[in-house]
């Protein structure tokens, strides 16, 4: 779990921003490790405050690094506010801080209005030029795949690690080498896009952003959004290709790939859940969570039919 953050934190932190002061505080939802709560002032401004506890200070550097990076290019995303001196973080007890502007609505719905415009917000993303502050390898993947099927004991033949060991072959065979490459957020899911009344407002967590396949993300997104109930909506599927494809046409290798990508999207997701409630930060009443996407594995459903 992350900090506590109370009224003393708060008005720290508004004191070295220039800010006026704390009138009322307010956590916010979404999120698993990091905490974030919304801070009402006196004058009637928000701002949210956030206390990175999951990320090093150096890494939280880095990510915001991409948020000033894609909010340069016109990517509504949160890029934290000025604080004394000019920075954007500040360290406390080894945690980052940040202050960051408040986007008013919730966590996007997926109705086929709000998939067409993440699709078209999406595709604009992945137009926008690489830089070096985005890595060139997904965190929660092969890489974590290969840490999941090497710590034995007594997981050592867990169905999940056999299921993994069986699956990375088959997904690697799958991907070509070659795709269409850029930046991606790497975990589109609903709690980490704010919306409202069928339109993007901001994109955040870029924590597991990356430098990879552009259809992946457009495949993770749909993981994202796309399912309920164990069941895919096929509607959805199409209304965030539609609105990606106005701004950006996938090629014919891009949409062959899309089954694999989209495998390797869900048990990606499957692969972190069981990492994180099994192994990392066991708790019992989440321990099966990835079952959810491993159950996802074995419902037929092709994305290219949307093409």
């Amino acid at each position: 779990m992350g900090s506590v953050i109370g009224t003393n934190d708060a008005q720290w932190m508004l004191d070295i921003s220039g800010l006026a002061g704390l009138d009322r505080i307010e956590p916010l939802e979404g999120g698993w490790d990091n905490s974030c709560v919304l801070l009402t002032l006196t004058d009637g401004a928000f701002v949210v405050l956030k206390a990175w506890d999951a990320n090093t200070v150096e890494e939280v550097g880095r990510v915001i690094e991409r948020h000033c990076h894609l909010d340069s290019h016109g990517i509504p995303t949160p890029v934290p506010l000025r604080l004394e001196e000019g920075r954007m973080l500040v360290e406390k007890d080894g945690v980052a801080w940040t202050l960051l502007p408040y986007f008013p609505g919730g966590m996007l719905d997926s109705d086929e209005e709000s998939l067409r415009s993440l699709g078209k917000v999406q595709a604009k993303m992945h137009m926008v030029p690489t830089s070096d502050c985005f890595p060139d390898i997904y965190k929660m993947g092969f890489r974590l795949f290969e840490k999941v099927l090497s710590i034995g004991g007594e997981w050592e033949g867990h169905p999940f690690l056999e299921l993994l060991r069986n699956e990375v072959p088959t997904l690697k065979e799958g991907i070509p080498p070659g795709l269409p490459s850029g930046v991606l957020h790497g975990d589109l899911f609903p709690d980490n896009v704010i919306g409202s009344d069928g339109e993007v407002s901001a994109i955040l967590d870029l924590e597991e952003a990356w430098i990879g396949p552009l259809a992946f993300d457009l495949a993770m997104s749909f993981v994202g959004f796309g399912w309920e109930d164990g069941k895919p909506f096929e509607s959805r599927w199409e209304a965030l290709v539609e609105g990606y494809q106005s701004k950006r046409r996938l090629a014919s290798a891009e949409v062959s790939a899309l089954p694999a990508l989209h495998r390797y999207a869900t048990l990606s997701i499957a692969c972190w859940r069981f990492w994180k409630h099994n192994i990392s930060m066991p708790d019992y009443s989440l321990s099966d969570r990835y079952r959810e996407m491993v159950d996802r594995l074995n419902v037929d459903f092709d994305l290219r039919e949307a093409f």
